[in-house]
């Protein structure tokens, strides 16, 4: 404590500065659910190596457009969403841009925001808080996409087995586990008194300037402190009773794996575990699995029209997953609750391009237009990021700005 407490005024501020990017998800933004009150969720799922546009953008604007061959397995849901064309973050990268998707930032850039590239989801999970065990549930197949980002710019892996998570949302942990989790609660509280009585001390001797970032300090330090407190009551309290059987560790394919993920993700959000959760897919994604070829080898088609042809198995696969996704959040009653954003950072694999990204958003209540083409002009190019602040003020967590954004998607009512 001594030791804390006579920390030199330089090395201190410089360890605020580290301090400072603790996440705020720490909060207890989410307001508390009534009986008669669904919350409201937010579902994220990426593909890092994008969509062949010819299979996925319709020909025709509105409402009476014709199903592409990725959209078409979604034809049973498509009163309830929403494809855009014309919509990116402006990002130059290939790869890397496609780690921009839900941040509209690059992490070679994000020293240059305020809340540096952190993905909406992660916002999402903020407003949350400790209002359910988990603030969120990250999920996807290995090799994934690098979509979730802290307001750290810390990379958020994704869950890749599914025994894993649902040993997470149905399993209570033995009583020797909690005991130790509660001990290593108990120590990061002490370093945080710590912290906090060297801050008391220290304030006396700063400048206005320095005060106003030690009392930014002190505020991520009482909302670790609230998120703790809640995290301990968090551990006596029993898990759901899982409607399915116990999912079992052992190797299985990548399509199971993802069938498998969507499941976990639905009875997540139906029992109230979490009201955030992503899914990934990509590079890892093993393609032989569905008698096709390199899936990356694919993605790089150089037009030639039998590697196309390839790329509709592969994506109307996923756009069918999702689709029995909706399906189960429907027959669960927490769809027009929750707002699902598909897509990808990545375009045109076969250019490593991250402009015109293919995008669409379903269920949430909102009034659906089909497929909404925005405009195309550089002048007059509506952010990716706009949307995502929408999305983000629809969940709950109102703001006026995200990343790159202009202001909130006006050629569609979210709210």
């Amino acid at each position: 404590m001594n030791r804390l407490i006579n920390l030199n005024r330089r090395r201190f501020l410089q360890g605020t500065g580290i301090a400072l990017t603790l996440p705020a998800f720490e909060s207890f933004a989410a307001d508390a659910v009534t009986k008669n009150e669904s919350p409201r969720r937010l579902v994220c799922v990426g593909n890092h190596l994008g969509f062949y546009p010819g299979n996925f953008f319709p020909k025709d604007a509105g409402k009476d457009y014709t199903s592409t061959s990725t959209l078409k397995p979604l034809e049973a849901h498509r009163e309830d969403l929403t494809a855009f064309s014309n919509l990116d973050h402006g990002l130059n990268g290939g790869h890397k841009g496609v780690q921009g998707f839900l941040t509209s930032i690059k992490k070679e850039e994000a020293a240059g925001f305020p809340e540096k590239n952190i993905s909406i989801d992660q916002v999402a999970a903020e407003h949350v808080g400790s209002s359910t065990r988990f603030a969120s549930i990250n999920t996807g197949i290995e090799g994934g996409t690098d979509m979730c980002w802290t307001r750290a710019g810390v990379h958020v892996p994704p869950i890749n087995n599914p025994s894993t998570l649902f040993q997470g949302l149905f399993v209570n942990s033995p009583q020797s586990e909690r005991e130790a989790e509660r001990s290593r609660l108990k120590h990061r509280a002490s370093v945080l008194d710590a912290l906090r009585d060297s801050a008391g001390v220290l304030n006396r001797t700063l400048n206005a300037a320095d005060r106003d970032k030690l009392d930014q300090y002190l505020t991520s330090v009482r909302d670790v402190e609230r998120r703790l407190q809640m995290s301990k009551e968090w551990l006596d309290r029993p898990k759901p009773k899982s409607p399915i059987d116990e999912v079992p560790n052992e190797e299985r394919q990548h399509i199971d794996e993802v069938a498998l993920l969507y499941d976990l993700m639905a009875l997540a959000l139906q029992t109230d575990s979490t009201r955030v959760a992503t899914l990934e897919t990509g590079l890892g994604f093993r393609t032989a699995e569905l008698d096709l070829g390199s899936y990356h080898g694919l993605s790089h088609h150089s037009k030639s029209e039998d590697r196309i042809g390839q790329l509709q198995v592969v994506e109307a696969f996923l756009t069918a997953r999702l689709s029995n996704f909706i399906s189960r959040l429907k027959d669960a009653r927490v769809f027009d609750n929750t707002l699902i954003v598909f897509g990808s950072g990545m375009s045109d694999g076969s250019r490593h391009s991250n402009r015109d990204l293919p995008v669409l958003v379903a269920g949430g209540g909102l009034k659906h237009q089909g497929h909404l083409v925005c405009p195309a002009e550089q002048h007059k190019r509506v952010p990716l990021s706009n949307l995502w602040l929408s999305v983000l003020n629809w969940f709950g967590a109102e703001r006026d700005r995200f990343g790159r954004s202009t202001g909130t998607f006006s050629p569609m009512e979210i709210g």
